[in-house]
């Protein structure tokens, strides 16, 4: 992982860099703020730690456009001189920690290692929306909070597009929301089981996994010898799965104890118009869309729809209607249903001939691993066979278009360990 040292000082510049020599950090050291913003602009940092009185700029202006550039940009200030008030406006910018000079190089180390970890499995955002105004999803709130006082592990069985994932995030803001947390399609864990080096990165946090039904014979073994070895103690244990499906024994005496049903969207009536709008609006914001406004017989043909797709089908149709209507008005959902919709797609930024093409092309992509994911139920492995690709080959075009695997949570594409 990419380190940016800011700080003034020769001595305890080379100080701290020899210290992470060997360490998983890549570490540019400069002294000059602005050689700092040069350095982000060439190339971005995992993590910013910088002092706070620099030449020329203060480390708090620093945080600040820096963050700018890179939003997700994670910061430790240090100083020997910083006031309460320089903390606390490092922190409203966006500061992770302070450490006060001089500090103990294993406090600095220790603290690096937290934030590797977070760089590598972040927590959920805490501005992620979670709608619960209907009767099922208040007792599902209620069994969450429940939850959220145990470090039991967590089943989630519900439908295909329900939203289990976000209901594992959910649970995983009420335990410990500022703690990594990962998410992990199931199928991806081979003979080996989970990777140690992810176990020990999520220690404190949370490790979901994704449809468990696809679970390969061969990892379940290592799967509960890593659940119950020192490292899986570390970590809260979460997994979701079909309503239906039986869990092998040995799966089902360790994620058993505490399962939780998420109701499908049809049982969501209060919650589906809600719910239609955060979409439609994710939709226009990332169009660069005006807000969209649904009339009264849109409402109505959202609610009078059986949702056999459920929140994955309520995305997919939200993401069509923006990119195909004509304004801020829906008056209408075409495609509702989507079975037999007409493969439509946008027109592409004028250019070459050439190069429209390959626009419209990568959209005509986008749309048939759509449509191949959706008409597969959300499993990989038979959406894979029929497109006659791999499944990891798929999972990577699933990503590199942007297109949720599992319940509608991109998260769950498999990430390498740092």
């Amino acid at each position: 992982m990419d380190l940016l040292l800011v700080e003034d000082k020769d001595s305890f510049r080379r100080l701290l860099t020899q210290a992470l020599e060997g360490s998983a950090w890549s570490v540019r050291a400069v002294a000059d703020p602005q050689e700092a913003l040069r350095a982000l602009e060439a190339a971005p940092a995992h993590v910013l730690v910088t002092d706070l009185r620099l030449p020329g700029m203060s480390g708090l202006e620093l945080i600040r456009r820096a963050r700018q550039l890179q939003p997700g940009l994670r910061v430790v200030l240090m100083s020997a001189f910083g006031e309460p008030r320089d903390i606390v406006e490092a922190m409203r910018l966006g500061a992770d920690d302070f450490l006060p000079k001089p500090f103990d190089l294993d406090a600095f180390l220790a603290l690096l290692d937290r934030l590797r970890a977070l760089v590598g499995a972040p927590p959920p955002d805490p501005a992620e929306p979670w709608i619960a105004h209907g009767a099922p999803m208040q007792a599902l709130e209620g069994a969450l909070g429940r939850a959220a006082a145990t470090a039991l592990p967590v089943l989630f069985r519900g439908e295909r597009g329900a939203g289990k994932s976000r209901c594992a995030r959910r649970l995983h803001a009420l335990r410990h929301p500022a703690a990594p947390f990962l998410s992990l399609a199931a199928e991806t864990l081979g003979p080996e089981g989970p990777d140690p080096r992810t176990l020990q990165l999520l220690q404190g946090g949370s490790l979901y996994l994704a449809d468990l039904a696809h679970l390969s014979p061969g990892a379940l073994g290592p799967l509960t010898r890593a659940m119950d070895g020192p490292l899986g103690a570390g970590l809260c244990w979460m997994a979701g799965v079909d309503a239906e499906v039986a869990l092998p024994p040995d799966l089902a005496q360790r994620l058993g104890s505490l399962e939780l049903k998420v109701p499908p969207l049809r049982e969501r009536r209060e919650d589906l118009l809600i719910l239609a709008r955060l979409f439609l609006t994710r939709a226009a914001r990332r169009e660069g869309r005006p807000e969209p406004w649904l009339e009264r017989a849109a409402e109505r043909q959202l609610l009078d729809h059986a949702w056999p797709g459920n929140l994955r089908e309520l995305e997919v149709l939200a993401g069509r209607t923006i990119l195909f209507s004509e304004g801020p008005v829906i008056r209408a959902f075409p495609d509702l249903g989507l079975d037999g919709a007409p493969l439509r797609l946008p027109w592409p930024a004028p250019g070459t001939l050439e190069v429209m093409l390959k626009a419209v092309a990568r959209s005509a992509e986008g749309e048939l691993l759509r449509k191949a994911l959706r008409e597969a139920g959300g499993d990989l492995p038979p959406a894979a066979e029929g497109l006659g690709l791999t499944v990891r080959s798929l999972a990577q075009r699933l990503r590199e278009h942007g297109i949720p695997l599992e319940d509608g949570d991109p998260d769950s594409v498999p990430r390498k360990a740092p």
